[in-house]
């Protein structure tokens, strides 16, 4: 039966297990062998990773042509629009074409646990919180979503991916789980 890794990936963590030093890697958390990711989140992204033992279940995971929805908490600067939220939900147009439509919603400001190092913060200028869930997977995708929409990302946190969600990990803590396929 096919395993599944629920891992809450750290900010500045590469997905992946080896890298050139000073990269922190996955393997600082993760000693179980034979495991590799299903699909990725950038460096500075932190949140839910999915890791399987099982290649035909990476691929029904990672795979764009199966269209699993990802979401994602996103703090934003500035105090989101309504417009905005409306172009999110209906497609972004960005440099690589349009995005396929998402869901999109202003969130309060989650109960979640502190980065290091933190966001930068301008005196001035107040953040809001989005939920955004999407169907692909382009590079850096949600950062351009939301800037394209005149707020740029500050923190972005991967938190369902289809039916498995972060649940309660802390970052570095993983679960693991037998799936059927």
């Amino acid at each position: 039966m096919p395993r599944i890794l629920l891992f809450n990936k750290p900010f500045a963590v590469l997905s992946q297990f080896t890298s050139e030093t000073p990269h922190r890697v996955l393997a600082e958390y993760i000693d179980h062998k034979g495991f590799y990711p299903a699909g990725r989140l950038d460096k500075d992204s932190e949140g839910l990773l999915i890791l399987t033992d099982d290649g035909k279940l990476q691929q029904k995971i990672s795979n764009p042509e199966y269209a699993k929805f990802k979401t994602y908490l996103v703090q934003v600067e500035g105090l989101l629009t309504e417009q905005a939220l409306k172009s999110l939900a209906g497609g972004v147009e960005l440099k690589d074409g349009p995005t396929r439509p998402a869901r999109a919603q202003r969130v309060d400001k989650p109960h979640i646990w502190d980065r290091y190092p933190p966001i930068r913060q301008r005196k001035h200028i107040p953040t809001s919180w989005l939920e955004l869930s999407i169907s692909e997977g382009r590079n850096r995708q949600v950062r351009r979503m939301t800037a394209a929409t005149g707020f740029p990302t500050l923190r972005l946190i991967r938190i369902k991916i289809d039916e498995w969600d972060l649940g309660e990990l802390q970052p570095g803590e993983f679960r693991l789980l037998k799936v059927q396929l």
